[in-house]
């Protein structure tokens, strides 16, 4: 599950820093980051201009009483932040799942999924209209000059990055593959009236089931595994939005492995999910922890991991599969984004910390 928006603001670097990058491929390079003010006004206005405080643009300064907005961009978090933080995480070591229950959870994963979208259908998430602000190369590709492009979706649930993608695509070369391992959450997107988006307009869609962490047939001589119709190497943009953290340390391997294969060289990877202790982390009831650090289960059974950044770039950073040298992605930005959202009932403070990455796949 996700938060409600991003906070970047177009030009605004998100907080933090990104890491030292590896050289890159002697390859096609990704879509242009370079995307028309109007494009992004059509996707975050469609009604017309803005009122009020633009999207992201509010950051807190001294003068700033911090009761007079629900929320803050690009927060700094308090001196006693990972203090407090602390705390609350040896509760949750002094509380974990019980035994019995862990091997459930981590043994069939989709089916608490599939009982999430059988549940709420598309009625959960909202539609990311902030994607021309944090990921304006993967909007780039609806662009009418964009040419031949393939966007691999990883984690589709509902729809709510592939639609608006094609309410607003003007590429008649543009294909998408919408993928998830529920599948109850692929037959909401095949249910939707924009599917295929063929029949509506330019541009096509095709959702499929496929689960991040699968591995390849045994004798297949392959180490991958790919949904059904996408070639290894064949993939322009790729997707993981809140996914990562939907899986098993264990299982990271595998699904960068998956990922990588099926990315073109130069192609583009990427990803947004929660950092460690996000205030849906300290929120976080007694007996919702699994068997590793910062694992836990929400109230429907589904998982959720909080990342630090490190965790991230060293899984984009390794070596390809069975080499001991080199490294799988380039990575273009490694950062925290952090919100400060403001009760002020009961004045309260409380912050959403966000992690992103923006990687380029290596030969």
């Amino acid at each position: 599950m996700e938060p409600e928006v991003p906070t970047h603001t177009p030009g605004t670097p998100v907080d933090g820093t990104t890491t030292p990058p590896v050289p890159q491929p002697e390859a096609e390079a990704g879509p242009s980051t370079t995307i028309r003010q109007s494009v992004i006004d059509k996707w975050l206005n469609p009604a017309g201009p803005p009122k009020g405080t633009s999207f992201g643009a509010r950051k807190l300064q001294e003068s700033d009483d911090v009761f007079s907005n629900n929320a803050w961009d690009h927060a700094e978090l308090p001196d006693d932040f990972e203090e407090r933080a602390a705390e609350i995480m040896e509760q949750h070591r002094n509380s974990p799942v019980p035994e019995d229950k862990t091997k459930e959870y981590n043994g069939k994963p989709a089916k608490f999924w599939d009982k999430f979208y059988s549940n709420h259908k598309d009625q959960f998430f909202k539609n990311r209209r902030w994607l021309p602000l944090e990921f304006p190369e993967l909007v780039m590709c609806c662009e009418p000059d964009a040419g031949p492009k393939l966007v691999l979706e990883v984690g589709c649930g509902a729809g709510n990055t592939v639609f608006p993608l094609l309410m607003h695509n003007e590429n008649p070369d543009l294909k998408i593959v919408a993928t998830d391992y529920s599948a109850q959450a692929v037959k909401v997107v095949q249910s939707s009236e924009l599917y295929p988006k063929a029949e509506h307009g330019i541009g096509e869609i095709r959702a499929a089931v496929w689960d991040i962490t699968q591995k390849p047939a045994e004798g297949s001589g392959v180490t991958y595994a790919l949904p059904e119709g996408v070639e290894p190497g064949t993939v322009d943009v790729l997707t993981v939005v809140y996914v990562l953290s939907a899986l098993h340390p264990d299982e990271w391997k595998q699904a960068v492995h998956n990922l990588y294969s099926a990315l073109k060289p130069g192609g583009l990877l990427l990803v947004r999910d929660y950092g460690r202790h996000d205030l849906a982390q300290l929120r976080i009831k007694k007996q919702r922890l699994l068997d590793v650090p910062n694992l836990y289960i929400r109230g429907d059974g589904t998982r959720v991991y909080f990342f630090e950044k490190e965790e991230l770039g060293n899984m984009l950073t390794a070596a390809p599969w069975g080499q001991e040298e080199g490294h799988m992605f380039s990575i273009q930005q490694l950062a925290e984004d952090r919100r400060l959202l403001v009760n002020r009932k009961e004045q309260l403070k409380m912050y959403r910390i966000w992690l992103q990455v923006k990687a380029t796949k290596l030969a």
